[in-house]
């Protein structure tokens, strides 16, 4: 374990954190659906071309994710989230410049293949430096995505209304500048822990990664990760054309989202804190539960106030979800393994990411419209509060020493 007085200032690597998160999880994945429509005008792209590049980034995500974890434990974290970033850097400054669809195809696959090496290690840096507050400092990182859920809703109209048709293309040249410079902040300011050091200079055997992918505790934990992604990401999708195709404004909706985006920016580090204390699997077991709530509220009434308290109490409860399942992943297994262990689950979040749009968009165009496609969800969700019961029970050592 790091010694305390050798430790990197935590403010420091906090804020590295989040700035990671907001270029990888905000810009790269999250921003394609506020770009799409004036992309899609001015490239003269259809729908089924414009949905392949969403898909193309996170199937990226999900080859390369496992691979992010083995690069960090044999090269360190910090030098392989410094590629990662550099890669995601150079499929910004494609997309603002391409015109031709298949490059355009490239560069959004290099945006997932530049996330898989930048996500996971970074959160095995600060579980690693941090054991003793990994979920309040993922918890930071985790704040990140929601401040930057906000700042996109407003920087991109904004680009849109200056620069007209070529806002889309002006905003992701921006993009490209802050990833540039987060990069630069990392590797300056962040560095490895002697515990990373020492994993590093030997690839892990195969039969300790094997351990790792095996262990019962982490496959739960990846299961858990799995529904939650898939939730989050039909969420995000789906929910505010639910709340325009029952009745409300545009405008409204947008509100709602936003008031979700500045919820997520506290509950992560608050969640986080409390599981600290109070210890993880109760913690992950309570914003569990208030998920579920939320997302089974619009299957009650599709009035205004049940929207509007599904925005909120998602935005108080879905951020604390991440960081809670980020801390516990790498609770499981011995410091030099953090790296491996949460890439392996993070597989299963991106793979959720991948299935959950795709079923439920077949439930809303064929099988009964979106209250089919939201109980889909949250039958999900009360199969992993189901396994959340058993995550409380975990012993207190970790499961891969």
């Amino acid at each position: 374990m790091p010694r305390t007085d050798n430790r990197p200032n935590p403010l420091v690597m906090a804020v590295s954190a989040m700035l990671v998160a907001l270029v990888v999880i905000v810009f790269a994945r999250l921003a394609y659906g506020l770009l799409l429509p004036a992309m899609r005008t001015d490239l003269g792209l259809s729908y089924r071309q414009a949905g392949a590049l969403g898909t193309v980034t996170a199937l990226g995500y999900l080859l390369f994710v496992l691979l992010g974890g083995l690069a960090a434990s044999r090269w360190g974290a910090r030098n392989t989230v410094v590629f990662g970033l550099a890669a995601v850097t150079l499929g910004f400054t494609g997309l603002a410049v391409a015109g031709d669809y298949p490059l355009i195809v490239v560069l959004m696959a290099l945006l997932g293949f530049g996330t898989a090496f930048c996500f996971a290690p970074t959160v095995s840096l600060l579980a690693t430096w941090y054991p003793e507050r990994r979920g309040v400092m993922i918890g930071c990182m985790t704040a990140g995505v929601g401040a930057g859920i906000f700042f996109i809703g407003l920087l991109v109209p904004w680009l849109s209304d200056l620069f007209g048709a070529n806002g889309w293309r002006v905003t992701w040249g921006i993009f490209a500048a802050v990833a540039g410079a987060v990069g630069l902040l990392v590797l300056l300011a962040v560095r490895d822990p002697p515990t990373a050091d020492d994993a590093g200079t030997a690839r892990p055997p195969s039969a300790d990664k094997w351990l790792i992918y095996r262990n019962p505790r982490v496959i739960i934990m990846a299961l858990v990760y799995g529904i939650i992604g898939m939730v989050y990401i039909t969420q995000a999708l789906f929910m505010v054309s639910y709340v325009v195709e029952s009745g409300f404004d545009e405008t409204i909706a947008g509100w709602l989202m936003a008031m979700m985006g500045l919820l997520s920016v506290l509950s992560g580090p608050l969640w986080g804190s409390l599981s600290n204390s109070w210890g993880r699997g109760n913690t992950l077991s309570l914003a569990m539960s208030v998920v579920t709530v939320a997302m089974a509220l619009p299957l009650i009434d599709q009035s205004l106030p049940l929207f509007v308290a599904h925005f909120f109490f998602m935005g108080c409860a879905v951020n604390g979800v991440f960081t809670l399942i980020q801390a516990a992943s790498t609770d499981q297994v011995a410091p030099r393994y953090i790296p491996i262990a949460f890439s392996y689950v993070t597989l299963f979040f991106a793979g959720g990411q991948l299935i959950g749009p795709a079923v439920a968009g077949w439930l809303i165009e064929t099988r009964g419209g979106f209250p089919l496609a939201i109980g889909f969800t949250c039958f999900w969700l009360l199969v992993g509060l189901f396994l959340t019961q058993r995550i409380r029970r975990f012993p207190a050592d970790v499961a891969v020493s």
